[in-house]
């Protein structure tokens, strides 16, 4: 269950954007919402607010990394989408994990 499975569609973040629910954390937003696909897709978006392409693509990477560090049990039928916030770019992986976890327990997503 190594490969994670991308949102590419615009609309399917919009979607998410509109009628999913938010958790904010520090270092990311997570947005989730129920989808009829039979697995988890998981969308990341950095804006330019974030920063140059550099800082945009290392916080996806740290990201990416983090999610698939969680992912062994979370096959549900979900979308989520991480939206990476201007602290991002200076995280480490282990700090962005934390806060990730902690919105993945609210949402209900793992124990």
């Amino acid at each position: 269950m190594g490969e994670i499975i991308s949102l590419k569609e615009n609309r399917a973040f919009k979607r998410i954007y509109a009628k999913g629910k938010s958790y904010v954390a520090p270092n990311l937003v997570m947005y989730t919402m129920k989808n009829r696909v039979g697995f988890t897709r998981v969308g990341i978006t950095t804006s330019k607010k974030i920063g140059k392409a550099v800082q945009r693509n290392r916080a996806r990477r740290v990201i990416r990394e983090a999610y698939r560090q969680i992912n062994s049990n979370t096959n549900r039928n979900l979308d989520i989408v991480f939206v990476a916030r201007g602290r991002t770019t200076k995280a480490k992986m282990q700090e962005v994990m934390k806060e990730m976890k902690y919105s993945m327990k609210k949402a209900g997503i793992i124990e």
